[in-house]
């Protein structure tokens, strides 16, 4: 087991604007969706349902919203470490993704600021289709321990 000093962690002044965060690619499917919908008590069928879908004028179920924000918050916090905290995650759900597509989740570094001591990094964070469409774009707020408040 993993001691605490072993554990990877961020500080605030490894951190700079422009810097990218390593990508996080998801290959989602139909069982995927219905255990998520099961989890999350989200049981629109338009998420499991293909007819459902078809009806609504879709080639395939759609993701959930939810889901794709919840990929979103696992890039940031994977980023940051167990260090850090995650402060605000906002998305807009833009565009429709689909099970049995790539889904790559990019983030990079907007802004970095020391505030009342506390170390602030800004993200913009994304899921980004294969064409390369964010069909979820966002943002996201971290606090990352410093080596000078340490």
């Amino acid at each position: 087991m993993a001691t605490a000093k072993e554990i990877s962690t961020l500080l605030f002044e490894d951190v700079a604007v422009g810097d990218e965060l390593p990508e996080l690619v998801k290959n989602p499917d139909t069982k995927q969706l219905v255990r998520y919908a099961g989890a999350s008590q989200d049981f629109v069928a338009i998420h499991y349902d293909q007819n459902v879908a078809a009806a609504a004028g879709h080639p395939k179920v759609i993701i959930h919203g939810a889901l794709k924000s919840a990929w979103l918050g696992e890039l940031v916090t994977g980023w940051m470490g167990s260090g850090g905290r995650l402060l605000e995650l906002d998305v807009s759900y833009r565009m429709i993704d689909f099970p049995d597509d790539v889904a790559t989740c990019v983030g990079k570094v907007t802004d970095a600021r020391i505030e009342n001591g506390v170390g602030l990094v800004e993200l913009e964070i994304g899921l980004r289709q294969t064409d390369g469409t964010i069909s979820t774009p966002g943002r996201a707020l971290v606090s990352l321990p410093s080596r000078e408040i340490l």
